[in-house]
Order: structure tokens, then C-alpha cells, then sequence
């Protein structure tokens, strides 16, 4: 195990003991997916203290972590996120824009990226989940986007952000193993999808997925770094010649 994985392990016992003593919530910044897993492994560890991951609304990647829960306190308290909506002053001159031209912005700033959590991109403008405390400082200093001024705002209630929806794929494989879907759904060669493996940049509901041969279960969700993520639907019927067809919703 290194040693950064030693400190924020020791992080996260250092923050639930503090909820336990104090009788109060404690919050962590965004944590990435990797962050999360070394978490979820950890929490064993640390079931004096109730917890919750949330990062802004349901589909969220990033999240911050939470101790502490109204049964345990008495009490609730909201997690300190709010969302930013940017978008270009005018629209007709804007750039097109990916989730990393509004991530460099930002990272331009100076801003920590445990400080952000998910970025969505829809046409030319982006919602941003981030850290209440710093949301009027993001507001008043992002004023650009690749060559496009923009403008920030936090989102109002009653607005929400819009959902991009998944499109539904069937493909036909050899069996229910994790590399082979993988590399169908996203038309790689089965040595890359298993290379992805390797490089841990597979997660299966939140937890890395160590084994390329691991057999994907209805409802669980899959995010490929770098490419997206898809809910596995399961398997539509068996072929003729014993091939799978199975169905997953993707999102791109």
C-alpha cells in the first residue's frame, strides 16, 4: 500500500472520530472515484460513524463524503454544494466546448480540484457542482472560456440541471465477463479493454473492478475512464449459436 494511500485512509478515521466525539456532521472535499474505493475499503474500520457519499444530484461521479446522519445527531444539515451555471455572454460568437475546455478554466484559476465536483456539458454552456464557500469566488473571477467570455451564476432554485439521456445498445458477446462488454460497447480490441483493467480505470457502482473477468450483474453501473460510463441491463436472449446479446444503457 503507498503512502498517500496510508494518509487519506488515516484521513478519513481522523474525520469520523472528530464527527463521533464532536456530535457533529463533518464533510470532505470531492473525492475522485479512486478516492471513494480507498474509502469504501477503509469503512469497515469505521462503522461507530454513519456516513453518506452525495455529490450534487443522483448521477454524480465526484462526491463529497459525509459523517455523521440525522439518526445519530438528531439533526440535519445539507451538504455544502451548489451548482454554477456558465454560459457565454453571447452565444452566437461562442466556441464549442468540451467538459475539459471548462475544467482548464477553472484549474486556471487556481482552484483545487477537490473543490469541484462534476462538470456537465450541454451545447455551449456547463453546470458545475463545487463547494458552496467557494462559489461566489468562482462567479466573480471566471469570466472566460477558451476565447469566449462568459458569465456564472448560481443555479436558482426551482432550475435544474439538465439530464443527458443515455442511449440504449444491444451487442453480442461470448459470455457476461466485464473486458468483454467493455471492449464490444466501445469497439476496442479485448487487450485494450483488459490493459483498462489493469490500469484501474475501471469501476463498477463506485468500486474499482480488479478482475477483467468478472461477470456484470443486471443494474450495475460501469464507468471506463475516458470513455464514459453505460447501466448494464443484462442479457436479451441467447443467440443460435450460443452468443449473448445483452443490453446496456450508454452514457457518452
Amino acid at each position: 500500500m503507498d503512502k498517500e494511500t496510508i494518509q487519506l485512509q488515516n484521513r478519513f478515521r481522523d474525520l469520523a472520530d472528530k464527527s463521533y466525539a464532536q456530535n457533529i456532521y463533518v464533510f470532505t472535499g470531492f473525492l475522485s472515484l479512486a478516492e471513494q474505493d480507498i474509502f469504501l475499503k477503509t469503512a469497515g474500520e469505521i462503522g461507530h460513524v454513519s456516513y453518506r457519499l452525495f455529490g450534487g444530484r443522483g448521477d454524480c461521479e465526484r462526491k463529497m463524503l459525509r459523517f455523521g446522519s440525522p439518526e445519530d445527531l438528531g439533526y440535519e444539515e445539507d451538504f455544502p454544494i451548489v451548482c454554477i451555471h456558465i454560459c457565454p455572454l453571447l452565444k452566437k460568437f461562442a466556441d464549442d466546448f468540451t467538459h475539459r475546455d471548462f475544467l482548464g478554466a477553472l484549474m486556471h484559476l487556481g482552484i483545487e480540484r477537490n473543490i469541484m465536483g462534476d462538470i456537465f456539458v450541454a451545447e455551449q454552456e456547463a453546470f458545475l457542482f463545487c463547494q458552496e464557500a467557494m462559489s461566489f469566488f468562482i462567479c466573480e473571477k471566471l469570466d472566460k472560456v477558451k476565447h469566449t467570455h462568459v458569465r456564472c451564476e448560481v443555479l436558482r432554485e426551482g432550475l435544474t440541471v439538465p439530464v443527458k439521456e443515455p442511449q440504449p445498445e444491444e451487442v453480442t458477446v461470448s459470455s457476461q465477463r466485464a473486458d468483454g462488454i467493455v471492449a464490444r460497447l466501445y469497439g476496442l480490441a479485448r487487450e485494450k479493454s483488459q490493459k483498462l483493467f489493469a490500469d484501474k480505470k475501471v469501476y463498477i457502482d463506485g468500486r474499482l473492478a480488479e478482475s477483467p473477468s468478472r461477470c456484470l450483474k443486471s443494474g450495475e453501473l460501469v464507468t471506463v475512464r475516458g470513455y464514459g460510463r453505460f447501466l448494464y441491463q443484462g442479457v436479451c436472449y441467447e443467440t443460435k449459436k450460443g452468443k449473448l446479446c445483452i443490453k446496456a444503457d450508454v452514457y457518452r
